[in-house]
């Protein structure tokens, strides 16, 4: 008898565990889903009106909460700009 009643707490278990590695990979396509369609639509206001440059760097920014490589991205994007320098990072006098 506990053999079975251990063997029905590893099954949950298993369901239990697939439900959140289920679940993580969800939230990682829908996070996808929608920062490739922010991108998509910066791309398309740059040649249309509307503010392009920051519908990318938006939808690079939702890609970045989820995925290393828009992490690496959005990096780089703002040391090429000059923003989040180590500098700009540390409180000021005036802050106090």
């Amino acid at each position: 008898m506990t053999e079975s009643s251990g063997e029905a707490q590893s099954s949950a278990e298993t369901e239990a565990d697939f439900s959140i590695v289920a679940l993580r990979h969800a939230r990682r396509v829908v996070i996808f889903v929608v920062g490739t369609t922010v991108c998509l639509f910066g791309v398309a206001m740059m040649v249309l009106p509307g503010p392009g440059v920051l519908g990318v760097a938006l939808g690079v920014s939702i890609l970045a909460t989820e995925f290393g490589w828009a992490r690496r991205l959005l990096r780089r994007a703002k040391q090429a700009v000059g923003v989040g320098d180590s500098k700009s990072d540390e409180p000021g006098p005036d802050s106090l």
